[in-house]
Formats: structure tokens, C-alpha cells, sequence
């Protein structure tokens, strides 16, 4: 049963409502599974394609890719609509029309489609009006293959997150789809009955929870549910992009700005008009940021950096963080205003240590997708293997699990996966040395008191900071296995924070677990 099937918000909350832990069923907004980057459909229309033909067949080459070509704007279109390319690259110069009359035509046979226009004209100016409507980015003629390969790969992301439907997978389905959501404990249910509240209403949403519990997949479950669903969808993290240049990123910028501004560029916000955007991480944008973000959520308005002309927008925010913004917002970390705005509609996302049976079901898929990828017969777990995985807290929540799978997979033989073929698990490491032996001694307050006083010694202060910090360090890395990432999360401090402060007690991690890095 699809949600398209049932009437628009009330038909949606009614069968959400029904859900019960027995009855679990499919969340798919009924759209085609989107591209896989490594299969990409590309079309190029162009009405002299020779040189940028064969640029792109050399950095997209058969039979990994399917390459198009369109010689005027009418041909593009005509084969658009028989099969939808994954990314489209569009000429801004055509024999019959307008590259941005043609732009205007693809939008509305499906908005989703990412466009990249091609041109010679360093001036660009048609191409920055469409990054205004929603293109996806413009290149120059000749094309530089390196950025050529970076900015279609960017774009078949974008086109796949917007295209690959987040589901709601049966318990003991053999038809398993990457990206589903997975679960039917209560604590999910409460996330899908929200999901279901909040999908037609056009307000902003918090997404609250662990790292790797999943909140990009419920930002997109949102999304493909709204009737924004045809419109854009873009993604960005705010922890990953540099402070100064997160604000260019978002709101765009113009010429001369600052030093390296050397066009015009159009921000996600105004690239995104009528789509919606996925903030993550929301909690380490900067304060000097969020008062020009408090500003577009109220009034829908904006300048780009280095510019007085007032931009309107029309786009859905939705927001995901690990920080618990109420209490960064009382620390002063977080501005109040912005947090009151953005929470008006929370969803909050248990960690996988609180989902109960969720983790039985999760193993099960993972290892049935995790199999097909690997070309692995692994058919079942064994009990005792399930059972240390049911042991284990899972700080990394369903990113890690992932994660310690796919190693197991890599290591297993046969049919059933064994105990043997587990990684070692974070809480398993008390025998390992995981820091080196400077950081292992032992600190006793009294002690270093009764002989610092003694001696007069001028340092007490910085001293009794280095003793705690040699034995917090030490203890929190042997509970994470010696990932610093974890144990940075678990500290409250920036990772880089964490190695700065290791080298300068001399201390080593000499082993660490390795587990994906990209968030949810």
C-alpha cells in the first residue's frame, strides 16, 4: 500500500494513525527508484556536440553509462519525455529556441531533472538566470574534464536524493531498497505518525537525534510526502563546509565580494525557490550566520553576500542536529529565536540502544543488502552473534551497525554469519591497550594536591587540568575503541580540539575502529 494511493495530509495521518507494531506498511511515495551514480543517464543537448560529446563519453564511459544526444531543443525535449535523463546538459545556444526556453520546458515535466547549462560567453548572464530558476550549476566552454566529472557526479547525487523513495520496508521483506526506513517499535512509530502530520504542511521542521540514527532519510521522507515533491531538494551540511564559506554557499554572493569572488553565484536558497532544503547539523552554524537565517524563515527574504538588492524565496526549511538546541540556546551557543522558529514542529529519533527488536530487523536487511553487494551467501546470524550485537550500546547507531556489518561480510565464509566474523566492538577493548601507557597512570586529586603544596609549586591550576585531562582523554577513547570522532562527540569538543590536546600531553591512539564518516 503506497501513500500516493490514499488521499493528500488527512488520508496520510489516518493511516498513520493505524499503524500498530503488528501492522507495518509501506511508506514509498511511488516514485522510480532513483540514478545510481555509477549507471548514470546523461543527455546532452547541444546543437555542435562533437568536442563536448566526447568529453563527457571519456569522464562517463560506456556500458557503465548511458550517453544522449539532442541536437536541438525539440529533440531534448522529445526524448526527455520517452526517458528522463538523470542529468541533462543544456547548451544555452539552440538552432530553434532558447536554452532557457527549454530550461523553462523541462521544469515542468519534472522540476527534479538536474540541469547544468553549458556556455561560451564568460559573461553568463542567461546562465545565472537560470541558476535563479532552479538549474543546477553552469559550466564554460571548453570544458575542464576534472570539474566536468565533479559537477555531474554532484548533480547525480542531487537527482538521486530527490528520486530514491525513503521506506517504510516490511519486517521480513526479501525486497530490500537502500535508504529505507526500518523499524516498528513504538518510538518509530511515533516518527512515521509525524511524518504523516507534517509532510503537507508547509512549515519547517527539526529533526532532533544521535549521529546516525537516520535523519536525513526522514528529511526526505518529508520531502517525496509534500506537494513540494516535484520541485528541488537539496541537501547540505553545515559541520562540513567552512565557516566562511558556508554564508556564500547559502545565500550566494556577488562579484568582487571577497577575495576569490570572481562571478556572480546563486545560493541554494535562491537556487531552491519553490523546492525545499535540508539543513544538517544545523547546531554548528555559526551565530554570526543564524541571524540572516532567522530572517529568511520570518520574511522569506535574503541579500548575497556583498549585495544590497533584497532576494525573495519561497523554500521549505527543514533542519537536523545531534546538539540539544535548548540547552545550547540557554548557553548562548544557539540563538533562542532561531531555535523557538525552528522547533515549532520537532521530530525527535530514538538511538538504536532504546529500539529493542528495531536491531534484530536492521541486522537482518543490512546483511541481506550488504550480501547482494558483496557478492556474499550469507544466509543467517548466528544466535550468539546476534546476541553480541544486542550487547553492545551502539554510539555510532544504525551508521555504525552498518558499518561493523559490511566488515563482517568482508570476513565471513559460508552461510551463516558466526561471532568469529565480527569486528571488535567498542565495549570489547578493555583488554587492548588503545592509548599509550603515559596516558594510563594514575591520578589521585589528594595525592597531587599534598605534593604540590608542599612544594610551593606555582602551576597547581594547569597541572591538575593536565593530570584530569590525561585520565578523561584515556578513558573516554578506550570506551569508543579509540575513535576520536565518537569519543569527540561523547567529550563535547571539536575532533581537531581532541588531537590537539593529545599531542600536547603525548598521548597516541594506537588503535581505532573504523566506521563511516558521513552523518545522519
Amino acid at each position: 500500500m503506497t501513500l500516493n494511493s490514499l488521499e493528500p495530509a488527512r488520508g496520510l495521518l489516518d493511516f498513520l494513525l493505524d499503524l500498530d507494531h503488528n501492522a507495518v506498511g509501506h511508506l514509498s511515495p511511488g516514485m522510480n527508484v532513483g540514478c545510481d551514480p555509477s549507471m548514470a543517464h546523461l543527455l546532452l543537448i547541444d546543437d555542435d556536440p562533437d568536442i563536448v560529446a566526447e568529453q563527457v563519453r571519456s569522464a562517463f564511459p560506456a556500458p557503465g553509462h548511458r550517453f544522449d544526444v539532442a541536437l536541438s531543443g525539440a529533440d531534448g525535449l522529445k526524448q526527455i519525455a520517452a526517458t528522463p535523463p538523470d542529468v541533462i546538459l543544456l547548451d544555452l545556444r539552440l538552432p530553434d529556441q532558447s536554452g532557457l526556453e527549454v530550461y523553462e520546458q523541462i521544469r515542468r515535466v519534472d522540476a527534479r531533472i538536474s540541469v547544468i547549462f553549458i556556455t561560451t560567453a564568460m559573461g553568463a548572464d542567461a546562465a545565472i538566470e537560470a541558476m535563479k530558476l532552479g538549474a543546477y550549476d553552469y559550466l564554460f566552454k571548453p570544458l575542464d574534464l576534472r570539474q566536468l566529472r565533479r559537477v555531474v557526479g554532484e548533480a547525480l547525487d542531487v537527482s538521486d536524493r530527490m528520486r530514491k523513495p525513503a521506506v517504510l520496508t516490511e519486517p521480513d521483506s526479501d525486497h530490500d531498497v537502500d535508504g529505507a526506513i526500518i523499524g516498528n517499535c513504538p518510538g518509530m512509530l511515533d516518527v512515521y505518525k509525524a511524518i504523516g502530520r507534517v509532510a503537507n504542511q508547509d512549515v519547517s521542521v527539526l529533526i532532533t537525534g544521535e549521529t546516525g540514527t537516520g535523519k536525513e532519510l526522514v528529511a526526505r521522507a518529508i520531502y517525496q510526502h509534500s506537494h513540494r515533491s516535484k520541485e528541488l531538494y537539496l541537501a547540505l551540511n553545515c559541520a562540513a563546509i567552512p565557516e566562511n564559506l558556508l554564508e556564500s554557499e547559502l545565500f550566494g554572493h556577488e562579484k568582487g565580494a571577497f577575495t576569490g569572488a570572481d562571478r556572480r553565484r546563486i545560493g541554494k536558497f535562491e537556487q531552491c525557490n519553490g523546492g525545499t532544503i535540508f539543513l544538517d547539523e544545523i547546531g554548528d552554524m555559526p551565530l554570526s550566520l543564524q541571524a540572516k537565517m532567522l530572517r529568511l524563515l520570518q520574511e522569506q527574504s535574503f541579500e548575497r553576500v556583498g549585495g544590497n538588492e533584497t532576494i525573495r524565496t519561497d523554500v521549505r526549511l527543514i533542519a537536523a542536529t545531534h546538539h540539544h538546541l535548548s540547552n545550547d540556546s540557554t548557553e548562548g551557543k544557539f540563538r533562542s529565536d532561531l531555535y523557538y522558529r525552528l522547533s515549532g514542529f520537532a521530530i525527535h529519533l530514538p538511538p538504536l540502544r532504546e529500539r529493542g527488536q528495531d536491531l534484530e530487523m536492521l541486522v537482518r536487511h543490512y546483511l541481506r543488502q550488504g550480501s547482494r553487494e558483496l557478492a556474499r551467501e550469507i544466509k543467517e546470524i548466528a544466535p550468539e552473534a546476534l546476541e553480541r550485537l544486542r550487547r553492545y550500546p551502539w554510539p555510532g547507531n544504525v551508521r555504525e551497525l552498518r558499518s561493523i556489518l559490511k566488515q563482517a561480510l568482508l570476513q565471513a565464509r559460508g552461510t551463516i554469519l558466526l561471532p568469529a566474523f565480527l569486528p571488535p566492538l567498542n565495549g570489547e577493548t578493555s583488554e587492548r591497550e588503545v592509548v599509550t601507557a603515559p596516558a594510563r597512570e594514575e591520578f589521585s586529586l589528594e595525592a597531587l594536591l599534598g605534593s604540590s603544596l608542599a612544594s610551593d609549586q606555582g602551576d597547581l591550576y594547569a597541572e591538575a587540568h593536565r593530570q584530569l585531562d590525561r585520565l578523561l582523554l584515556a578513558r573516554v577513547l578506550a570506551d569508543t575503541g579509540g575513535n576520536q570522532h565518537q569519543a569527540a562527540l561523547r567529550l563535547g569538543i571539536a575532533r581537531e580540539t581532541l588531537r590537539r590536546r593529545l599531542r600536547e600531553l603525548g598521548m597516541h591512539v594506537t588503535r581505532q575502529l573504523s566506521v563511516d564518516a558521513d552523518d545522519q
